[in-house]
């Protein structure tokens, strides 16, 4: 059997009737960019989150970069983000001409530590992005708080994360300004690319509605240097598709979790990824020192995994000149030497989970006999 991390026809297949059906619908409106499909999208996203403004862009990196100038981060600037997590993140913030500081992370949920945030907090510190890994939300709640008391503005990366939630409510929804991918391995995703920023405050809608068309406040106006970051209409028109679709795939993976879970929770060797009922699970990833070795077993069984990170951004030679060391952030050094994604996504066949499982048990059984 062969097992993929990710199989994307599946969903297209299953949707293929209604993916054509507005395919051509787009191609003979002869409309390709923003448009009728893109504002029904952001009006059903906004309802879907509970914000007061929804702005389609080309995808989740433009998003990251669109948050930060809409608040005025720039040169001399300090933004916290986690080391273990995807470049964007860290990335958007040179693109602005800001410092990334990183922060490391918590063992027990891959996300934010907020004991190292608060010993990275400087006076040129001016915002937060907290990355809800792997769909896991991020304590929100106290979060908040420390950026309250410090007057940091929150920008909430949720690429990995629609659909999951803190308390009652969406994740991408507490902060300043919540960023979304649509990127293909996402819960929702496009048949391309796409991303989203959300927020409450009239302020920032307008100045983000300007900053992703070149900004313009209107055709032939231009008040702000902007960029070129429109949704397209036909991704935003499969978007559209999909979305009500979303709850229910996020309960599959969810089911396929917790099928994972009972499985594996006797396997020593293996720390679980934390649950919340708010988890919408992008990715189940264990920790387990015999990670290299796992994943080989598993590939030469017709099983594809996926490693989420290899190297902490702390340590990559684009940052090279912030002068980070091995060790400064430990957590994050031991994840990336130990963390292995499993296949988990909403089509995912009971027989293919249950292959899976089986394969990762006998791997221990076979090293423990070896002992």
């Amino acid at each position: 059997m062969q097992v993929a991390a990710l199989d994307l026809t599946r969903q297209s297949e299953n949707l293929a009737v209604s993916l054509d059906e507005v395919f051509q619908r787009v191609l003979n409106s002869g409309n390709y960019i923003l448009g009728e499909e893109v504002n029904a999208f952001e009006e059903k996203m906004a309802n879907y989150l509970g914000v007061d403004y929804a702005l389609g862009v080309a995808n989740g990196s433009d998003a990251l970069v669109l948050a930060l100038k809409a608040l005025e981060i720039g040169p001399g600037d300090e933004v916290i983000v986690p080391a273990f997590a995807f470049l964007a993140t860290a990335s958007s913030v040179s693109l602005v001409g800001a410092t990334p500081v990183f922060a490391d992370v918590s063992e027990n949920d891959y996300n934010l530590d907020l004991n190292s945030v608060r010993q990275k907090i400087t006076e040129k510190t001016k915002a937060l992005i907290p990355v809800h890994l792997f769909g896991m939300p991020v304590e929100m709640e106290p979060l908040m708080e420390l950026a309250a008391q410090h007057q940091l503005a929150v920008i909430e990366d949720t690429a990995h994360a629609l659909g999951s939630t803190y308390g009652v409510e969406p994740v991408g929804t507490f902060g300043d300004i919540g960023t979304f991918s649509f990127f293909p391995t996402n819960n929702l995703s496009c048949l391309g690319d796409g991303g989203m920023v959300v927020t409450n405050r009239e302020d920032l809608a307008k100045k983000l509605q300007m900053l992703r068309f070149h900004g313009a406040k209107a055709k032939n106006h231009y008040e702000l240097l902007g960029y070129n970051s429109c949704l397209d209409s036909l991704q935003a028109a499969f978007l559209n598709v999909k979305l009500p679709h979303l709850n229910a795939w996020n309960n599959a993976r969810r089911l396929i979790a917790t099928n994972y879970r009972t499985a594996f929770e006797d396997i020593k060797e293996i720390v679980l990824p934390e649950d919340s009922e708010g988890h919408s699970y992008n990715q189940f990833t264990i920790l387990t020192s015999k990670r290299d070795g796992l994943r080989k077993y598993l590939a030469k069984n017709g099983i594809s995994t996926t490693i989420h990170y290899p190297k902490g951004l702390h340590l990559q030679p684009l940052f090279r000149h912030l002068n980070y060391q091995e060790g400064d952030l430990p957590v994050t050094e031991k994840l990336s030497q130990r963390v292995l994604s499993l296949p988990i996504f909403p089509e995912l066949t009971k027989e293919e989970q249950n292959f899976v499982i089986g394969k990762v048990m006998e791997f221990y059984q076979e090293r423990r006999g070896e002992r």
